[in-house]
C-alpha cells in the first residue's frame, strides 16, 4: 500500500564532476572527457515515465549549456528544473561574490535552455553549512522559491549536524524569504542516519530503505528521494588508480540502483518540490 507523497529529485551532473574526482578531473578538462548524460538521463526519463511521476531536476549550469535540448525535454516533460550551481564548485570555497556570480552563470544557462527562471537551488556536495550561512540570502535575494541543500549530518564532505530536519522558512530583509527543505534523516540514538539517496540508496538493502521511508511518512514526513544520472549506469567509465573509498563512492551498487529505483518508484507515491511546498504553504503544515 502507497504511503503520502514522497519527493523525487534528480542532481544533473556528468560521472566525473564528483568531488571524489575533483583532483583528478578538474573543470579545465570536463569538455576532453567521455559523456554519459544523455544516456543516462534518457533511461531515468524512461523509467520516470512508465512509472508517472514528476521529478525535480537539479540540473548544472555547465551541463544545460552543453545539452539545451536534453534540458529542454526534461522540462516538456512535465518535470521541474531547478539549479545544481555552474560548475560543482562547493559552496564553502566560494566567497559571497564568486557565490553570487557562479549561480547566476548556471541561472543564465537554464533560462536560455527552458526560457523559465529556476525557482529551487540544490548545492553541490550539500555544501552549504554553517560556515556560509550569507549563501542562504543570496539565493533569496536572485529570487529563488527554496533550497534543498542541508543535509543535517556529520560527514567527511558535508554536513549541518545539527540543522532542522523539515521544511522550514528563512526570512531576510525586504520581505524575502526563502523555504529550506533538507535531506532526509531518521534519528536513531539522538544521531540523525542519512537515508534515501546517493550511496545510503544505493548501498542499502531496498527492504531497508523502504522500512525507513514508510517510518518518515508514518511520522507526517515526506523522503527526499535524490539520484544522479550516472549511478544508473551498469557500465560506467573506467577510472585506473583510484582508492577503496573512492571506488565505493564512484562505482559502488550502480549495477543494481535502477531495479531498486523500479521497486520505489512502485511503493511509493512522488511528486516535485515546487508542488510539495506549495501544498504546505496552502496547508501550513511542516514549518518549523
Amino acid at each position: 500500500m502507497k504511503e503520502s507523497f514522497n519527493l523525487l529529485t534528480v542532481d544533473l551532473e556528468e560521472w566525473f564532476v564528483v568531488e571524489a574526482l575533483r583532483s583528478r578531473f578538474p573543470v579545465e578538462k570536463w569538455d576532453e572527457l567521455p559523456s554519459t548524460l544523455v544516456k543516462n538521463t534518457r533511461r531515468l526519463l524512461d523509467m520516470f515515465h512508465r512509472k508517472d511521476v514528476m521529478a525535480t531536476f537539479f540540473v548544472l549550469g555547465w551541463c544545460a549549456e552543453r545539452y539545451p535540448n536534453l534540458v529542454a525535454e526534461i522540462a516538456e516533460r512535465g518535470h521541474e528544473i531547478s539549479c545544481h550551481s555552474y560548475s560543482h564548485r562547493r559552496v564553502d570555497s566560494l566567497g559571497p561574490e564568486e557565490f553570487r556570480k557562479d549561480t547566476m552563470r548556471a541561472m543564465d544557462a537554464l533560462i536560455r535552455a527552458i526560457g523559465t527562471r529556476p525557482r529551487g537551488y540544490r548545492a553541490p556536495s550539500w555544501s552549504i553549512s554553517n560556515n556560509v550561512p550569507w549563501a542562504f540570502e543570496t539565493l533569496a535575494d536572485l529570487g529563488f522559491d527554496y533550497d534543498s541543500s542541508i543535509f543535517p549530518i556529520k560527514h567527511d564532505l558535508y554536513g549541518m549536524p545539527h540543522g532542522p530536519r523539515t521544511l522550514f522558512r528563512m526570512k531576510f530583509p525586504d520581505d524575502k524569504y526563502l523555504y529550506e527543505m533538507p535531506a532526509s534523516t531518521y534519528n536513531l540514538m539522538g544521531k540523525n542516519i542519512p537515508v534515501a539517496g546517493g550511496g545510503y540508496l544505493r548501498h542499502c538493502p531496498y527492504w531497508y530503505s523502504k522500512m525507513v521511508i514508510r517510518s518518515l511518512n508514518r511520522g507526517g514526513r515526506p523522503a527526499v528521494v535524490y539520484i544522479h544520472p550516472w549511478e544508473l549506469d551498469p557500465d560506467p567509465p573506467v577510472i585506473d588508480g583510484l582508492s577503496a573509498s573512492q571506488r565505493l563512492r564512484t562505482y559502488g551498487s550502480t549495477n543494481i540502483l535502477a531495479a531498486k529505483m523500479d521497486r520505489l518508484l512502485s511503493d511509493f507515491h512522488f511528486t516535485t518540490m515546487s508542488h510539495y511546498i506549495a501544498a504546505s504553504r496552502r496547508q501550513q503544515i511542516g514549518f518549523h
